[in-house]
């Protein structure tokens, strides 16, 4: 492990020193081992090692590629690890989702369009008075989505894409337990969309916390 570490570490520091570049292909297996002083096999495992998070893309019969290394493509990886949460920490990552989605949300309250805004209110519409539980929380997560991405920070937005993974089956299991979950949570989401269009950046910061907390607070009540 400790020589594919060191084949990892060599790789990228050619990606941050410039070397290789975004998109850039890597030389030949046996010229990169050579130039990097490594063999065969800990090159290929450490390029596996790369591609499973997505900083080289491994094209099978044309070669291996420094990715784009967009953030949303790199922080994907995210996403992966935090499936593997243990349900004791889940008020954890609730946690951390009410410092950074509220910050979002007041960003977007001054970026939004018109149009963005206008699709999230047809969302809504669509969703109606009385959805299912499994139709609120699909429709929770692309409305938080949507906003977070209207408000132009990729980084922000794959941070907290990847976050909402661990609070999915939470806010299920409090749409089935706790009686006035979907009306909740139907009015919060209005309440946000009404601040945004006003472009009150704190009314939506203030409404996208109470909206995150409720979830935080029933649920700590419950464990």
């Amino acid at each position: 492990m400790a020589v594919t570490d060191e084949a990892i570490e060599k790789i990228k520091g050619m990606i941050v020193s410039g070397a290789l570049r975004p998109g850039d292909r890597l030389p030949k297996e046996s010229e990169l081992a050579a130039e990097l002083g490594l063999s065969r096999n800990s090159l290929r495992e450490a390029v596996r090692a790369l591609s499973l998070i997505r900083i080289l893309d491994v094209r099978q019969g044309d070669g291996t590629y420094v990715t784009s290394l967009d953030p949303q493509l790199l922080l994907e990886a995210l996403s992966f690890v935090v499936d593997f949460h243990r349900d004791d920490t889940v008020l954890e990552f609730l946690a951390v989702r009410r410092i950074l989605e509220p910050a979002a949300t007041a960003m977007a309250a001054l970026r939004v369009s018109e149009q963005q805004l206008d699709a999230l209110s047809a969302q809504l519409d669509r969703l109606g008075e009385a959805p299912s539980v499994e139709e609120l929380v699909a429709c929770d997560l692309e409305f938080h989505r949507g906003i977070v991405q209207s408000a132009g920070n990729s980084v922000l937005c794959s941070l907290l894409d990847g976050l909402s993974g661990p609070t999915t089956r939470a806010r299920i299991w409090r749409g089935l337990t706790q009686e006035d979950a979907v009306a909740r949570t139907l009015h919060e989401h209005r309440a946000i969309l009404a601040a945004l269009r006003d472009r009150d950046a704190e009314a939506a910061r203030s409404w996208a916390t109470v909206h995150i907390a409720s979830v935080e607070q029933w649920l700590r009540a419950s464990l």
